[in-house]
């Protein structure tokens, strides 16, 4: 019996010593990996733009602000003395491009290089994936006519020539956003994201948002502003799935850090998409002539997909109503902190235009100040602050002597650019001066003087149409309205106003600020409402009901 106990003891330690070396065996497998893997992540690293050391597997993650990650990159870049700098997200390299020369040296001149978007997990893969423009990969010939057939598409509803036609309901607009000011001032924000919704859903549409209620504009403009808050390079769920990708796997029953995304939601109605909806309701013969109806046209001739179809009309809002309103919140908030600046583009209005009608775009060769006025709006508090959705080369690369690997992701830093002392001296004060040759005026690589758009076959194609809108609007603020401080109730005292105060997504707007509107004399206030009412009787036939809302659409 003994001799069975100790047979059985021997194969019970044979057995757990077996188990040890193969729990070692695969650790040290482990090890090996990890080790190869964080050799090779070094190798890449040496070769790469200067940036700081990464950690193995979550690379330099960890190192991210909880908000506004531009400030970071852009100290990083002097602390390199480097343009031009590399941040590990995970083991995926990032590079961030802070100086203007540089973006251009690399985003413009190598343009045909730097056509795709890196791998995105969380707004592409898990998202609408290729439907959309705005995330289409570039690095097969298949995917180069596609994006091109699509960003031919685009152009088509927003070429210069096309804008120029939007110039009647745009105009008639603001007109109506003038008036509002003068009605409740308070919501001078909610007014301004009224004008952009708006004239985008006429592009789009053939309808209009009437009034700050339309569902068009509470609810799309709420998922469009949620969007942008969560597409910001950071440490916390989703954007750390971009770190650790194989997170992406899991079920979304599951997996609650993935938000929802990559689930496909159920339509109550027939149509399965709810942009697709609005456009084929667009396209009926009742609608005035519209960006849907044209798609329609040219839907057999270039194969589009309901989804490509539906995003194109999508975008017209993503990208056109919350970066104008942002852009003009912004412009009020530069009048109440720089007056003199106010001042001197209203004695040139005011020479020009006088009080009895508002300025229109054709007194904009005669207004010189006020051009550059828009320009430092521009440039000054940049609404897509990291320039919108990164970029990625579909070859190798270099950038000085560096080595930039195909597919790396590569991204314009705008707040660092544009807040450049050399090209910008006193970057974050506002002086419109410096478009105008002054003593402040400096070399820029592109002829607007600013980079707000973005670069090469990426550039942002509302371009012509936001530069439009965005002079008519602070040219028309500007005639219409003394902007003051506003008197705090309590103590008699003037409200103070923060110009870094700012939301912390990817696409920026000041937190909410107070301001005083007053109408710059009685001329002018009566002017305001005359044309107000002009506008009404103009913009009546965009007046047009919707069968939709996005909050009831799906299941």
């Amino acid at each position: 019996m003994n001799e069975a106990v100790s047979s059985s003891s021997l194969v019970t330690v044979l057995s757990l010593l077996g188990s040890s070396q193969t729990f070692v065996y695969l650790l040290s497998v482990a090890l090996l990996v990890l080790v190869a893997d964080y050799t090779w992540i070094l190798y890449r690293r040496w070769c790469m733009p200067p940036g700081p050391f990464p950690w193995p597997i979550v690379g330099n993650t960890f190192s991210l602000p909880d908000t506004k990650p531009w400030y970071l990159f852009e100290k990083l870049s002097q602390e390199y003395n480097s343009p031009v700098i590399t941040f590990w997200i995970g083991r995926n390299p990032t590079v961030w491009v802070n100086d203007a020369w540089s973006a251009h040296e690399m985003l413009v001149e190598k343009a045909s290089i730097y056509t795709s978007r890196p791998r995105m997990l969380v707004f592409a893969e898990l998202g609408i994936g290729q439907y959309n423009l705005l995330m289409m990969y570039t690095f097969t010939r298949a995917q180069r006519e596609r994006f091109r057939a699509i960003r031919k598409l685009t152009h088509l509803g927003l070429n210069v020539e096309q804008v120029k036609k939007y110039q009647k309901f745009q105009d008639n607009e603001l007109k109506i956003a003038m008036r509002d000011l003068l009605v409740s001032p308070d919501d001078f924000v909610s007014h301004f994201e009224r004008y952009a919704t708006s004239v985008v859903s006429i592009i789009g549409y053939g309808r209009r948002t009437k009034n700050k209620n339309d569902p068009i504009l509470t609810e799309v403009m709420n998922f469009m502003k949620s969007a942008a808050a969560l597409n910001v390079p950071g440490k916390s769920f989703p954007m750390l799935m971009e770190t650790f990708p194989f997170l992406a796997k899991f079920p979304n029953k599951i997996a609650p850090w993935k938000y929802g995304l990559g689930s496909v939601r159920e339509s109550r109605h027939s149509i399965p998409d709810f942009f697709l909806a609005l456009a084929i309701e667009a396209n009926s013969p009742d609608r005035p002539d519209n960006y849907s109806k044209l798609l329609f046209q040219e839907r057999e001739r270039y194969n589009l997909h309901d989804l490509e179809l539906s995003q194109l009309t999508a975008n017209l809002l993503g990208g056109g109503a919350d970066t104008s309103s942002s852009t003009l919140a912004t412009a009020v908030l530069a009048m109440r902190a720089f007056p003199e600046a106010c001042r001197l583009a209203q004695s040139e209005i005011d020479r020009v235009v006088g009080p009895v009608r508002s300025p229109n775009l054709s007194d904009r060769d005669n207004l010189p100040y006020v051009r550059a006025f828009v320009k430092e709006v521009f440039r000054w508090r940049t609404v897509a602050i990291i320039g919108g959705q990164p970029h990625a080369p579909t070859e190798d690369t270099t950038w000085n002597g560096y080595r930039i690997s195909k597919g790396t992701w590569v991204q314009g830093n705008t707040w660092a650019i544009h807040h450049n002392s050399r090209d910008f001296p006193e970057p974050d004060r506002f002086d419109p001066s410096r478009f105008l040759g002054g003593s402040n005026a400096r070399p820029f690589p592109t002829k607007e003087g600013y980079m707000t758009f973005g670069w090469g076959r990426r550039v942002c194609p509302g371009q012509h149409l936001a530069e439009q809108g965005t002079f008519l609007g602070v040219a028309r603020l500007l005639w219409a309205f003394k902007i003051e401080p506003a008197i705090d109730e309590a103590t008699g005292e003037e409200v103070p106003v923060d110009i870094f105060d700012y939301t912390n997504g990817l696409n920026w707007l000041p937190q909410p600020f107070k301001v005083r509107f007053t109408p710059r004399s009685p001329e002018i206030h009566k002017a305001i409402q005359k044309e107000a009412q002009q506008a009404e009787e103009g913009l009546d036939m965009f007046n047009i009901p919707t069968e939709f809302q996005f909050s009831t659409f799906y299941k």
